[in-house]
């Protein structure tokens, strides 16, 4: 690499680092152009993106018809807030209400958002329907969650890195075991307040875990003998990332409150809503919750076009399907490897166990490999590499990348 192209990426990273706030820790790649799987940094380097941005690229990068989408109405109209009524709102409404099956959907903009939004309808629902004595609703959420940073959400986290330094936390929150079925009937029972159940059904931020077979289902039980409120953050797990439309579909469970955002959108705009039926939604009145950019037009023609390249490309069966190659071929693999041990998920949302401690730099390390061998990945929780590529990779395409991932451990034995 020459110093003018060493210039351009270290120019990049500079200016971030002396104007940017420091609450990112990127892999050092400067990208400036992605297409499909692809992605290319400022020098021209062509890689495989295998994050997806958290997932929130599903479709794939640029996909033109969610960019032309996005384009087309930007063109006519971007904003009206909600003190008026626009002609797309209704539409991506309906279609996603249709889309999913729910009755009504509450337009947000981001992840978190849509999981604070999630905690208010519940909380108002405990008071008005459940007959919980006002500020005394409870909800139940799970250890080593990951529902965003907002202040709420940090307080029932168990991330000292998220949390430190930002409290006086917020009450109301029972933590317990993750894919433990006694520890969630045992905090339904002894409490009376007990409003929802806050559940990822992969924990996706931890380490892509996955619960035993049953537990969802089982849970969802739980919460309707109780009369508590089964609450799905599929925010990185829905839109098709785990071979089906939900993650929770894996069990048949319809959730009575559906969080949604990342690929809502195709990574091209921030969309995300909360769905629920109307026994639910309807506690929700004017002036009790609201968003300037929720709702706006553009983010209505994004998440349509976005949902219907999910449905017309076939992608949930295509992250099945591949999902199963790179689990077996990474399995097979890790039967003689001293530097992974395991390799778990569902669909194309998969993680790889390095062989060393949480506070080992090894992950990294291999990260820091696979993007000079041509794939971006990022560790979480230190020993741990997640991998989810666009769900528009090709069966090749996963073989090519399965074979550079297996020639970047190699290198690690």
């Amino acid at each position: 690499m020459s110093v003018l192209e060493q210039t351009l990426s270290q120019k990049a990273i500079a200016l971030e680092n002396e104007y940017g706030a420091h609450n990112y820790h990127p892999l050092p790649v400067v990208l400036n152009r992605g297409e499909g799987v692809h992605v290319w940094d400022v020098e021209g380097k062509q890689y495989y993106d295998f994050l997806s941005a958290y997932s929130a690229v599903n479709q794939g990068h640029c996909h033109p018809r969610i960019v032309d989408a996005m384009t087309q109405q930007a063109k006519t109209l971007t904003l009206t807030s909600r003190a008026f009524h626009n002609d797309m709102l209704g539409k991506y409404e309906k279609f996603a209400c249709e889309f999913f099956g729910f009755d009504k959907l509450l337009p947000m903009n981001t992840g978190a958002e849509a999981v604070e939004t999630a905690l208010k309808i519940c909380r108002r629902w405990a008071y008005e329907k459940k007959g919980i004595g006002e500020n005394e609703a409870e909800i139940i959420v799970c250890d080593n969650n990951f529902h965003g940073r907002t202040t709420t959400i940090i307080s029932f986290s168990n991330d000292p890195v998220a949390r430190k330094n930002f409290g006086p936390y917020t009450k109301g929150f029972v933590k317990i075991a993750y894919d433990n079925l006694e520890a969630l009937e045992k905090a339904i029972t002894t409490s009376k307040n007990v409003a929802g159940f806050l559940v990822e059904p992969i924990q996706g931020e931890a380490g892509v875990y996955v619960p035993s077979e049953g537990y969802l289902a089982k849970a969802k039980a739980l919460c309707e003998k109780h009369n508590v409120l089964f609450i799905a953050d599929e925010v990185q797990t829905g839109i098709a990332r785990t071979g089906k439309l939900l993650a929770v579909d894996h069990e048949n469970v319809k959730p009575d409150i559906l969080i949604l955002g990342k690929a809502l959108s195709g990574g091209a705009y921030p969309v995300s809503a909360v769905l629920a039926n109307d026994s639910i939604m309807e506690v929700i009145t004017p002036g009790s919750h609201g968003s300037t950019f929720g709702g706006n037009p553009v983010a209505a023609a994004v998440a349509m076009a976005a949902l219907s390249v999910i449905k017309d490309e076939k992608l949930a069966e295509n992250a099945e399907r591949l999902g199963e190659i790179f689990r077996s071929e990474l399995t097979t693999y890790i039967q003689t490897s001293s530097i992974a041990k395991l390799v778990r998920g569902k669909g194309l949302l998969n993680a790889i166990v390095i062989n060393d401690s949480e506070e080992s730099n090894t992950a990294w390390n291999i990260c820091l490999k696979l993007r000079d061998n041509g794939l971006l990945a990022k560790p979480t929780h230190g020993n741990i590499i997640r991998f989810a590529p666009p769900l528009v990779m090709n069966e090749a395409q996963l073989r090519d990348c399965v074979s550079i991932i297996i020639s970047t451990l190699k290198e690690f034995e």
